[in-house]
C-alpha cells in the first residue's frame, strides 16, 4: 500500500466505532435494569449529546424489545440518531443465535426477523449484521446475502489467519460461498484491547499514529458492555469522563474522522477477494478446548509471548472451533440436538399451522449465551439453560397438539453411540438415556415447561489452576499502571472457593444415578447395566443382580429396583433435581408430616424417609419423592465452579438427593418422583 506523507493533515483515518448490545434471553429483570442504568442510557445520552460523531449499533431483537417496553424515551433517543444520520444500524440474528449452529432456514429466518424488527420500528433496513461471538464459517454467506446483509464484522484474527498483514486490513474485503457475495471487515485487536481500557488520550494518539502511517480505516466493533458494565468500568467511562474525553478528542483531531460502516462502504471499493478460515476470535479458541488441550494452548501462547514472537506466529496457533463446545459439554450437545430436532419437527408441518408464536420459541431456545462458556458464555447459568427449556418444551407441546408423538421413542439424539428413550404421556416426559448408567437425563413437566434434568456436572477447567492465587490480592494482581484492567486480564473471586469445590464429577448429574456400598463405606458407581427391554436394565456383579425398570404413570415416573442373592451392605441411589429457586428462599423441602427442615441450599440428613416434598415457588410446582418403604436420605446443594467477567464464582446447579438403604435378596424398592404444578 502506499503511505501517505507524515505529516499531510488533508489526510485522516476513518474511524468505524461500532458497539454490539446484548442481554441473554430470559436473563433476571433486575440484571437488565442495571445494565441499562450503568451502560445503555448513559452511553445513547453521551452520543446524541454530539451528532458530528458518526457511528454504528447493534442491538439483540429480544434486548431491544425489551428495552422498547420498558424505557421508550432512550430508544426515542437512538431514534432521533438514527433519523439524523448519526447512526447505522446493524442486523443478525433476531435472537443472538451462533447463525453457523442453526439450520439455513432458521438463519434466514432469524436475519429476516431482526431487519423486519429495526425496519418497523426505525425505518432504517441493515446492510451490515453481527455475528454473534465472531463465529465465522462460510456456510452463513447465502442467508446473509439473500437477506440483503452487505457486509459483516469479523476480528482481524481471522484475516491474519489466511496470511494477510496487519498493514492490509485498514478496509474491507469481499468473500463468496454458492455464488452468493459478502464484504468483510476486520476488527482491530489492538482497538479492542485499548477501548475503553487505556486513558482516552492514549487511544486518541494510537489512532493518530495510524492516520501518519497511511492507514485508510480503523476498525472498532465490540460489547457496549464494556462501557459500563464490565468491572470498574462505570466509573471510568462515566464518572471519571472517559467516553466524554474520547468523542470530543476524536472531534477535535484534524487526523481522525468518523464514519458509519454505510458511509464507508458506499465510498470505497474492496481490497479484493479472501476466504477465511472456520474460526472467532482468539480467546473464544481457547474457550472452546478441553482442559487439557487448554492448558497446553494457554502454555504455547504463553511461551511465544516470552519468546517475543507471539505476534508473528498467533495466526499459525488456532486452538479449537466453537462448535467444540458441544463435544466438550454433553449438557450444550443434548440441549442443541434437541433444538435442531423440534427445528425440523417445525419445518415440516403445513405453513398454515406454522405461526410467529412457535417460531418464536424456536428462534428463543437457539440463543447463544445458554449453549457454550468462557468468560462470558452461559452454560454454567441454570437462569439461561432454563429458558431454553422453557421455549423447547412450550414448541414441543404445541407440535404435540398439532401431531401427536407416539408413547414410546428411540433414537440416538444426540450421536454418542448410546441410544435415548423416550417415554411421552399427557403431561410428563422422561429421557432415559442407555448407557451403562441407564439413568434418567431428562423429565419434562409440560404444565410447568420445566425440564427437572438440566443439570450441569462439574468439569475440570483448566482455568481452576488460577485460583492458587491468593484470593485476597488477586482481584488487584493485574491492575496496569493506568487505565483499568479488561476482563479478560482481571483475576477476581466472587464467592470463597476450596479445592473440593472443583473436584469433577465422575458420573452425569442425572436422575437415577446408582452405587453400591460395600461393608468399608466404599463407594462403587454402577455403570455396566445392560438393557434388556423398554426402560428394564439389568446389573450382575459377583453373588447379587439388581433389575431397574422404568415407568410412566400420570404425573410420575417410578424407578422400580428387584434385587437377588447376596446384595450390598447399601445400596444407593443419587437422583439430581434442577430447582429453579436453587439457594434463594422461594425453595424448600417439607416433610410428610408438613415440617420445613430447610431449603435446597442447605444439607438435609433423614435417617427413616419415606416422602419428602421439594416446593419450589419460583417454578410455581414441585416434586414429590416417595419411596416404597423407608430409607436414609441425605440431602445437599450441588455446585460448580465458573470464571465470569466479575471473577470466579460458586453456582448452585441442583438439589442432589441420595437415597440408601440395605436391600434384602428378592426385595423390590420403588422410588417415584411425581410432577406437580400449583393448582394442578
Amino acid at each position: 500500500m502506499n503511505l501517505r506523507r507524515p505529516h499531510d493533515r488533508d489526510e485522516t483515518v476513518t474511524l468505524l466505532f461500532g458497539v454490539h448490545a446484548h442481554q441473554p434471553v430470559g436473563n433476571f429483570p433486575e440484571v437488565i435494569a442495571e445494565a441499562h442504568l450503568r451502560c445503555y442510557r448513559p452511553f445513547l445520552q453521551t452520543l446524541h449529546r454530539h451528532p458530528q460523531f458518526r457511528f454504528s449499533v447493534h442491538f439483540s431483537g429480544w434486548l431491544l424489545a425489551e428495552l422498547t417496553r420498558r424505557y421508550p424515551e432512550d430508544m426515542a433517543l437512538l431514534g432521533e440518531m438514527v433519523a439524523r444520520g448519526q447512526t447505522e444500524l446493524f442486523g443478525g440474528g433476531d435472537c443472538e443465535p451462533v447463525l453457523a449452529a442453526i439450520p439455513a432456514r432458521d438463519r434466514s429466518g432469524q436475519i429476516a426477523a431482526l431487519s423486519e424488527r429495526l425496519h418497523r420500528q426505525f425505518g432504517q433496513r441493515p446492510r451490515g449484521a453481527w455475528l454473534t461471538e465472531r463465529v465465522w464459517e462460510a456456510t452463513v454467506v447465502p442467508e446473509l446475502a439473500d437477506n440483503g446483509i452487505d457486509y459483516v464484522t469479523v476480528d482481524d484474527y481471522h484475516f491474519l489467519c489466511t496470511g494477510l498483514g496487519k498493514t492490509e486490513l485498514d478496509g474491507y474485503y469481499t468473500t463468496e460461498e454458492n455464488g452468493r457475495s459478502l464484504d468483510l471487515f476486520p476488527i482491530s485487536e489492538a482497538l479492542r484491547y485499548r477501548l475503553p481500557f487505556s486513558p482516552a488520550p492514549e487511544a486518541i494518539a494510537h489512532l493518530e499514529e495510524l492516520a501518519l502511517c497511511g492507514q485508510q480505516a480503523a476498525v472498532y466493533f465490540d460489547d457496549i458492555e464494556k462501557f459500563g458494565i464490565w468491572p470498574e468500568t462505570y466509573e471510568w467511562v462515566y464518572e471519571r469522563g472517559w467516553l466524554e474525553q474520547f468523542i470530543v478528542g476524536i472531534l477535535a483531531s484534524p487526523l481522525i474522522r468518523t464514519a458509519t460502516y454505510a458511509d464507508y462502504h458506499g465510498a470505497n471499493k474492496t481490497r479484493g477477494i479472501v476466504y477465511l478460515p472456520t474460526t472467532s476470535y482468539s480467546e473464544m479458541n481457547e474457550w472452546t478446548l478441553p482442559n487439557a488441550a487448554a492448558e497446553t494452548y494457554a502454555a504455547l501462547l504463553s511461551r511465544e509471548k516470552a519468546s517475543g514472537q507471539i505476534e508473528a506466529h498467533r495466526p499459525f496457533i488456532r486452538g479449537g472451533i466453537w462448535r467444540n463446545f458441544f463435544s466438550r459439554y454433553p449438557e450444550s450437545n443434548w440441549m442443541h440436538k434437541r433444538m435442531l430436532a423440534l427445528s425440523t419437527r417445525l419445518a415440516g408441518i403445513p405453513a398454515a399451522a406454522s405461526d410467529a408464536t412457535l417460531r418464536q420459541y424456536l428462534y428463543r431456545a437457539q440463543a447463544n449465551d445458554a449453549y457454550w462458556h468462557g468468560l462470558f458464555g452461559g452454560l454454567y447459568l441454570p437462569h439461561l439453560r432454563r429458558t431454553v427449556y422453557n421455549q423447547l418444551l412450550q414448541l414441543e407441546a404445541a407440535l404435540d397438539g398439532l401431531g401427536p408423538r407416539p408413547a414410546l421413542a428411540r433414537s440416538d439424539l444426540d450421536h454418542d453411540g448410546h441410544d435415548e428413550l423416550f417415554l411421552r404421556g399427557p403431561d410428563v416426559q422422561a429421557v432415559i438415556r442407555e448407557d451403562g448408567l441407564a439413568s434418567v437425563i431428562e423429565l419434562d413437566a409440560y404444565p410447568m415447561r420445566h425440564n427437572f434434568g438440566d443439570t450441569l456436572r462439574r468439569s475440570r477447567e483448566h482455568y481452576h489452576g488460577k485460583l492458587n492465587q491468593a484470593q485476597a490480592t488477586a482481584a488487584e494482581a493485574n491492575a496496569p499502571a493506568e487505565g483499568i484492567s479488561s476482563a479478560h486480564e482481571r483475576v477476581a473471586f466472587k464467592h470463597l472457593i476450596t479445592a473440593d469445590d472443583m473436584l469433577p464429577d465422575d458420573a452425569p448429574g442425572a436422575m437415577f444415578i446408582d452405587h453400591s456400598v460395600d461393608g468399608d463405606g466404599r463407594r462403587t458407581l454402577i455403570d455396566r447395566y445392560q438393557a434388556y427391554g423398554d426402560g428394564a436394565f439389568s446389573y450382575a456383579a459377583e453373588g447379587w443382580q439388581v433389575n431397574k425398570i422404568f415407568a410412566l404413570a400420570a404425573q410420575r415416573i417410578v424407578a422400580s429396583y428387584r434385587f437377588l442373592g447376596t446384595t450390598p451392605a447399601v445400596f444407593e441411589c443419587e437422583i439430581n433435581l434442577a430447582m429453579p429457586s436453587c439457594d434463594s428462599f422461594s425453595g424448600r423441602y417439607i416433610l410428610a408430616d408438613g415440617s420445613i427442615p430447610c431449603g435446597f441450599g442447605q444439607p438435609l440428613e433423614i435417617a427413616a424417609m419415606s416422602e419428602v416434598t421439594l416446593d419450589d415457588r419460583e417454578l410455581k410446582g414441585r416434586v414429590v419423592v416417595r419411596a416404597s418403604r423407608p430409607l436414609t436420605l441425605s440431602a445437599a446443594p450441588l455446585h460448580t465452579v465458573s470464571q465470569s467477567e466479575a471473577g470466579f464464582e460458586k453456582i448452585m446447579q441442583a438439589a442432589c438427593l441420595r437415597l440408601s438403604w440395605t436391600p434384602l435378596p428378592g426385595e423390590e424398592q420403588n422410588i417415584s418422583l411425581e410432577l406437580i404444578a400449583d393448582g394442578a
